[in-house]
């Protein structure tokens, strides 16, 4: 068997240009030390509390989706400084918050196959979420993700790809050029969520937690305007700083009608400079 690429680099030696080029081209980068020590210990004290039910494939695949109300220290993540300035940066948009997941994956989790979140009409697991055409997962690691337990991997520039593999409905077994991504406690792996991704089996001595948060731009709506709205009234209790985050998750900025020579087109657009890559 083919010993898998392990991608253990320093991760806080790049650049911001360094990152958009691991997300836009290699589909996933990671922000080590976002959370401390003591947030962490704040965290998984609320995950110790939430009820979580196994997936069909394994027991040992705890979940529990749907926690942006909880309320405490995991709604307040959704705003994480430092994330959000990110992707505010990476988006040059307004920053839409999609979705908040739990998942612990306990020692004997077989791992999850090789899959995309995105999905361009739409599906049965992610509904028409999964049709935005951008989009951005946070996975925050609560524990040391080790080549032992259940770290990320990734089949990178997946998303890229036009041939009939890339179908973004396909799921795979393994992959011969996956790679394995490890990362300290309280670092978060980026993912471009068109790119071919999942974890590895837990073999090691203890449970791995995990906090996945979507993003998009505003522009990047989904195919169809289905997207379960917001409750006004659970938006209207959620801190000042998180609110902002709950816009409309069905909002897309296009003009169907637009013709070849619209009024008031620009000469620049920094966001698509190949040049981008280079920033600090």
């Amino acid at each position: 068997m083919k010993k898998v690429k392990i991608d253990d680099r320093d991760w806080s030696k790049l650049s911001f240009g360094q990152h958009v080029y691991q997300l836009e081209v290699e589909g996933y980068t990671v922000l080590p030390d976002l959370l401390s020590a003591e947030h962490l210990d704040r965290l998984r004290a609320e995950t110790a509390r939430l009820d979580t039910f196994g997936l069909d494939y394994s027991d040992k695949q705890q979940v529990r989706p749907k926690i942006h109300f909880t309320g405490g220290p995991l709604t307040a993540l959704i705003a994480h400084p430092p994330t959000v300035q990110f992707l505010d940066r990476l988006f040059g948009d307004e920053v839409v918050f999609m979705s908040y997941a739990y998942a612990r994956s306990e020692p004997g989790h077989p791992g999850i196959s090789i899959h995309t979140d995105g999905q361009p009409y739409g599906s049965k697991i992610f509904g028409y979420e999964g049709s935005c055409p951008c989009m951005v997962r946070v996975l925050y690691y609560l524990q040391d993700l080790t080549e032992e337990v259940s770290p990320f991997r990734v089949v990178p520039r997946s998303h890229l790809a036009m041939h009939a593999h890339g179908n973004p409905y396909l799921r795979y077994e393994s992959h011969p050029e996956e790679v394995m991504v490890t990362a300290a406690a309280g670092s978060a792996v980026l993912i471009n969520h068109r790119v071919f991704h999942g974890n590895f089996p837990n073999v090691g001595g203890y449970a791995r937690e995990l906090l996945a948060i979507a993003y998009r731009p505003a522009w990047a709506g989904p195919v169809e305007e289905e997207v379960e709205q917001w409750p006004a009234d659970e938006v209207a209790k959620l801190p000042p700083e998180v609110q902002p985050l709950f816009i409309d998750r069905n909002t897309r900025r296009w003009d169907y009608g637009a013709g070849n020579k619209p009024a008031g087109m620009a000469s620049e657009a920094p966001g698509i400079n190949p040049s981008r890559w280079e920033l600090p």
